[in-house]
């Protein structure tokens, strides 16, 4: 039986491709110790870091503003609703 594509009983290509593929058996990483792979882990954080932008103070004073506000908007409406689904349930429930 067939379809647009080809037949259902013969595997794809890309199947085929992927069974031929051998594993790797340890590869550059089996060559090094774990005190040199450890070294070259901190290089890469701190190559890392280096790439950051850090904010500015000004940036950091309203980025810190703008989330206190928020959070602070948040908890006023929770408690606003807790508040209000209190008052139903002793309604509802005597």
């Amino acid at each position: 039986m067939t379809d647009a594509v080809g037949s259902i009983d013969t595997p794809d290509a890309q199947d085929e491709v992927q069974e031929t593929k051998k594993a790797r058996k340890g590869g550059k990483r089996a060559k090094k110790g774990p005190l040199k792979r450890l070294g070259t882990f901190y290089r890469q954080i701190i190559a890392e870091l280096r790439k950051v932008v850090w904010p500015t103070r000004n940036q950091l004073t309203s980025y810190t503003t703008v989330v206190i506000f928020f959070v602070a908007i948040m908890i006023a409406l929770v408690t606003v609703i807790d508040y209000g689904l209190n008052h139903a349930a002793k309604y509802v429930f005597g």
